[in-house]
């Protein structure tokens, strides 16, 4: 069995108190917190005079876009700060125990035993090569105390982790890597090894950021059993503030390092306090936002093609099992439109795209782009193709080389090809820039010197260069929060109209692609099990695996209160 392509398997029933095992008791206490990056006149303040409690058995969501300060927060709590960092003012407590001047060694006797991480990318974070027992086990051995465990109740108690998380067949589990993992089972990995030791307070700092609907809404169902059953406090960083209102109780929304409101759920959704939150909130909940732009394009769905693929079939081989990847799949994207692709990971929508880019052969099928057929295309047909057809990358971070000016990365294509001179190609880079809104001024700074906005705009700019009519976004904005996710789809919609561009947009985002996508083709298992135009599919789905992507869709909240909210006011003006 292949079990990086297989679904999780459903939560297992973990019997929950009847009366939470927490109280009003603090459990987290941070006064005038003030962490600075760098010192003297070039100190960055990032997080800024904070005060937050946290009780015992509470799940609060902290919420801010990229810079805010909540992931700095949230890494001073455990002692976790880059070596620039230091604390300017201000105090941590956890219970009786003061944090603040705690020693490195002291620090080590409380991380997975009083305070545990779940950081934002199991694939970075687990052993490649140690199996999944030996790294739970490993846990143990490190923060022994009492009598030794033998080797069987260490055993006895991984597979109850693992079984508490909700993995299925923990006992084959154990002997396996990583690598042969999904993401939503890796995640639940490292929830297990979190709270193995029974931590008083769990930071999750964007868990579920990179993880389809289905098992992000597993995971988040865990950790309020957690918090439910054993009284575990949860810190829970994220841009999604969709995702805060289904699962926290308190929202704490930050911005430039200060906390510009911290109240319950209900209240900041009943009547946000600050102009900040009310964008936050208008643009998590697309149905409600006035600013909602789709990037759908004039071109007709039945005229000219952009891309047209035929029976697309794809398969590996893994440890002497073949695998089906991509089945059959068919669907065309009419110049100028948006074409979105949702699935569950290992669904067959990214091996789908490689195909369509060329950089993977289709074991059967065709792939016509603007109309040629490239299924059998040489080298040299493929660089020629790829003047005219782009990818788009997930990670701007990984995407962009840190050591290049932007001048440089964006210009790269056109020197690669050979096109125009050193003065053409530096009047294409200054269009480039101005095409996608980065000021001028930035083009001699070097990628860690902008925002994620700004990387996901070069990105976008360098995929540009050749004169592309046709791109693939390959969940290019699950790493924006919300603010900016908008502010990309706005520049996306702008660059469709004035370009005429065509978009095949790959996302787990159902949000985002209800915003941006004129039609859709729903995978699962490497079918495509239902496409049509978005709003059709979405509200009114013939699939049963449709229906599921949309009921995990987070957000149920904040749709509902939208809703009463659009009553309310239809009555008011009737």
């Amino acid at each position: 069995m292949d079990v990086t392509h297989a679904r999780p398997g459903p939560t297992p029933a973990i019997p929950t108190a009847r009366t939470p095992r927490w109280t009003d008791e603090s459990l987290l206490t941070i006064q005038g917190l003030r962490i600075d990056y760098g010192r003297g006149a070039e100190a960055k303040t990032a997080v800024d005079g904070v005060d937050l409690t946290i009780r015992r058995g509470e799940i609060v969501a902290l919420v801010g876009e990229s810079g805010s300060g909540k992931s700095t927060l949230a890494k001073s709590i455990i002692g976790l700060l880059p070596a620039a960092a230091h604390r300017g003012a201000g105090s941590i407590s956890l219970g009786n125990l003061t944090l603040t001047n705690a020693r490195e060694k002291d620090l080590e006797k409380i991380r997975g035993v009083r305070i545990s991480l779940v950081p934002q990318d199991p694939g970075a974070s687990l052993d490649p090569v140690k199996t999944i027992g030996s790294q739970l086990a490993e846990v143990f051995r490190l923060h022994s105390s009492g009598p030794r465990r033998s080797r069987e109740s260490i055993r006895s108690e991984v597979i109850r982790l693992l079984d508490l998380v909700g993995i299925d067949e923990p006992e084959k589990r154990l002997k396996q890597y990583p690598h042969q993992l999904s993401g939503g089972l890796k995640q639940r990995v490292l929830i297990a090894i979190a709270f193995s030791l029974r931590p008083e307070l769990l930071i999750a700092d964007e868990p579920t950021s990179a993880l389809d609907v289905t098992v992000q809404a597993k995971i988040l169902e865990v950790f309020e059993r957690l918090a439910t059953e054993f009284g575990t406090a949860v810190i829970f960083v994220t841009h999604d503030l969709a995702v805060a209102t289904d699962h926290a109780v308190r929202i704490v929304v930050m911005r430039r390092g200060r906390i510009l409101e911290d109240r319950l759920v209900a209240d900041i959704l009943a009547a946000p306090e600050h102009e900040y939150t009310v964008r936050l909130l208008e643009e998590a909940a697309p149905h409600s936002s006035p600013t909602a732009t789709r990037a759908v394009g004039t071109t007709a769905p039945d005229g000219p093609l952009a891309v047209e693929v035929r029976g697309l079939v794809r398969d590996f081989t893994r440890a002497g099992e073949q695998h089906r990847a991509v089945d059959g799949v068919s669907f065309s994207i009419a110049r100028g439109t948006t074409f979105a692709l949702v699935g569950e990971s290992g669904s067959g929508k990214s091996t789908t795209a490689r195909m369509i880019l060329r950089l993977l052969d289709p074991g059967a099928g065709k792939v016509l782009i603007h109309g040629q057929d490239v299924t059998s295309a040489s080298r040299r047909e493929k660089r020629e193709l790829w003047k005219h057809l782009q990818l788009v990358y997930q990670n701007p971070d990984s995407a962009l080389d840190p050591r290049l000016p932007i001048r440089d990365i964006i210009g790269e294509p056109l020197r690669n090809h050979r096109i125009g001179s050193r003065a053409t190609r530096a009047r294409r880079v200054a269009e480039l820039l101005d095409q996608v809104n980065i000021p001028s001024h930035l083009a001699d700074e070097r990628p860690p010197a902008l925002s994620g906005g700004q990387r996901q705009r070069v990105a976008i700019a360098r995929a540009l260069a050749l004169g592309a009519r046709t791109l693939v976004l390959d969940e290019a904005l699950s790493a924006l929060d919300v603010l900016t996710q908008a502010q990309i789809l706005d520049l996306l919609a702008h660059l469709q109209r004035d370009l005429g561009l065509t978009y095949l947009f790959i996302s787990h985002d159902l949000h985002v692609v209800e915003r941006i996508s004129s039609t859709v083709g729903v995978m699962h298992r490497g079918k495509l099990v239902e496409t049509g135009p978005t709003n059709e599919v979405f509200g009114n789905p013939t699939s049963d695996y449709t229906q599921l992507l949309l009921n995990s869709n987070p957000g149920h909240r904040l749709r509902a209160h939208a809703s009463t909210r659009s009553g309310v006011a239809a009555l008011a003006t009737t």
